[in-house]
């Protein structure tokens, strides 16, 4: 039991897991809530392409030896709100309008980068997270732009939902559909910046979905799908990082493989739309149909 509690308490002695520990927490926490509204509108590819869209203001940030997040926002922001204003013109989906613009971003990036003669290294964290590295002020920046973002969240959720579901009867209604667009957007664009840190650019769209396709397996109920994609994301941020400092292995990389191996678990047993439960009421269904003749066939005699 004692070995047990000191593979438990250990890394808390640590200054740099303990920062790491309530960096990954609040992450998980908020990419799981704001990712349950990407799951249900089917926007999974708008997160790998905001990731994209902050990569030119963290390159601008560099240039300028000013605060990547805080350019790597903006950048990501401006972009967020571009696409939400070409997109009210329905001759082009969602999807097509954020591929264009998002590449855009991302290109325009890697022009700015490479003005520059020395940037491999420096930019390596935004790429693969460096989340044993932040800082105290990192801490609360994250801590409390994911706080508003969860407020603002729960607040607007109803809404959000109504979007999601049904865009002309929302709008028919009298919902501000575009205004509605750019706050989820720019919400993603946020709650990403504020992960890159833990995840890295490359990783961070599956800490914004994975857990809220996990809950999305678990229930039909959008408030216990939030509560239940939080809890998995800021488990498995947690969890992660355990397996990293036991074994000395990339805390951004195994958080990912945690979170994916909740998702394939719940996508196996989920209670009513699991694998497991699919087969089982198929097996029913067949059953069924098997004996059904059968009884109208003794019935006949009578």
């Amino acid at each position: 039991m004692s070995t047990v509690l000191d593979l438990i308490s250990e890394p808390w002695t640590q200054v740099f897991m303990r920062r790491a520990f309530l960096v990954a927490l609040f992450a998980g926490i908020v990419c799981g809530v704001i990712g349950t509204f990407v799951v249900l509108r089917g926007m999974a590819f708008i997160g790998d392409a905001v990731a994209h869209a902050v990569f030119p203001g963290i390159a601008i940030g560099y240039v300028l030896q000013a605060n990547l997040a805080i350019w790597g926002g903006i950048a990501g922001v401006a972009t967020a709100f571009t696409v939400a204003t070409v997109s009210q013109n329905r001759r082009l989906k969602e999807d097509t309008v954020i591929g264009v613009f998002f590449a855009f971003a991302f290109a325009l990036g890697v022009v700015l980068v490479s003005t520059q003669s020395n940037y491999t290294g420096d930019l390596a964290s935004f790429l693969f997270g460096q989340i044993l590295g932040i800082s105290d002020a990192d801490v609360w920046i994250v801590g409390g732009v994911g706080a508003v973002l969860v407020v603002v969240t729960l607040l607007a959720r109803k809404e959000l939902v109504a979007v999601s579901v049904d865009r002309e009867m929302a709008a028919a209604s009298g919902l501000s559909v575009f205004w509605l667009d750019v706050l989820l957007y720019v919400m993603v664009t946020l709650a990403i910046v504020i992960s890159l840190q833990a995840v890295g650019n490359i990783l961070v769209l599956a800490l914004l979905v994975t857990p809220a396709a996990a809950a999305r397996m678990l229930t039909d109920r959008l408030d216990v799908m939030m509560l239940l994609a939080a809890c998995i994301g800021g488990a498995g941020g947690v969890g992660g990082l355990y397996l990293s400092y036991h074994h000395d292995l990339a805390s951004g990389g195994l958080i990912v493989l945690v979170l994916t191996t909740v998702f394939f678990l719940s996508w196996i047993l989920a209670p009513r739309h699991g694998l497991i439960a699919h087969r089982r009421a198929a097996q029913r269904h067949s059953e069924g149909l098997v004996l059904e003749p059968a009884l109208d066939e003794n019935d006949s005699h009578l």
